[in-house]
């Protein structure tokens, strides 16, 4: 699945030909991806003006201008190709070459405006593993995928102070309480591997032994809010991982697996200086963490 880096990416690279645009005509060319379409989907998309394009935690939410909100999810395969004069581009990251066989284009608004150029944005998604579901005017907040989900790791809310109050009395292995979309949104695997490298902690200590108000405990959770924000805000900037499918707005592909240090780099040595650790992979939940076991306590 996407991760937040890949998902804020492809908010980017759509939001300058979506907003402040109308949707004309609607193409829904399938009853259903992995969910099927919303009553009306059609008729309650034609000829609304989208006021933001916006994200939370691993959802796109499309504003309209009269407070329906559209929520997609990308899924495995799912990816917005932009189409205009002629020109093509996918906004996101990936690794894989994005689908553009018209056979799996299962959504396309033609969209236009007062002085725009008409372009169409089409959802493309060959496993169908992706979805679109309205948010009724003002329920968005109310939405069973949105009512739950924590904080979002990108503002300067995720502090020590916060980390410290989530995961007081928690048990759980700091990386389990780090992937807890109830606590934190739109943390994935890889970098929460990254941003725990970065903080020297280890995925194995209990979540609860960085939950002091002062002290080391509290030097240690706002040394990992720091990381998680710098690690989000590094792979942004980079466009993503590009290890799942992902291309920017301009097709090219992130950089940030370059920048990995810790993560599917099992048996390299530790990049940390001075460190002389070799960096290892166990199985958390099902899932690789890859840490150093030296520098990480």
């Amino acid at each position: 699945m996407p991760e937040l880096p890949e998902v804020e990416t492809v908010r980017r690279g759509l939001q300058p030909f979506m907003e402040g645009s109308t949707i004309l005509t609607v193409e829904q060319r399938r009853p259903d991806l992995r969910f099927p379409f919303p009553k009306h989907f059609i008729e309650r998309l034609t000829g609304r003006r989208i006021e933001a394009l916006e994200r939370r935690a691993k959802y796109l939410i499309i504003h309209l201008d009269d407070g329906l909100g559209l929520i997609s999810h990308l899924g495995m395969s799912g990816s917005y190709r932009i189409e205009q004069d002629q020109e093509s581009d996918t906004p996101g990251v990936f690794e894989h070459e994005r689908s553009q066989n018209t056979t799996h284009d299962h959504v396309v608004m033609h969209l236009g405006g007062r002085d725009q150029p008409k372009r169409r944005i089409i959802y493309n998604d060959p496993r169908r593993f992706g979805f679109m579901l309205f948010a009724e005017p003002g329920k968005l907040n109310l939405h069973p995928l949105i009512k739950d989900l924590g904080t979002e790791p990108t503002g300067n809310r995720l502090d020590g102070a916060l980390l410290a109050r989530l995961f007081h009395n928690k048990a759980a292995p700091l990386k389990a309480a780090l992937l807890d979309q109830k606590l934190i949104a739109g943390l994935g695997n890889i970098y929460v591997c990254e941003a725990m490298w970065r903080a020297g902690l280890s995925p194995l200590r209990p979540a609860g032994s960085i939950a002091g108000e002062n002290g080391v405990a509290a030097e240690m959770s706002e040394r990992l809010a720091t990381s998680i924000r710098s690690v989000i805000a590094d792979a942004i900037k980079a466009g993503g991982s590009s290890l799942k499918d992902y291309r920017q707005a301009d097709g090219e592909l992130g950089y940030f697996q370059h920048s990995f240090s810790v993560y599917d780099r099992e048996g390299s040595p530790c990049p940390r200086a001075g460190c002389g650790g070799t960096v290892s992979r166990i199985v958390q939940s099902g899932r690789s963490t890859f840490y150093c076991p030296v520098c990480q306590q």
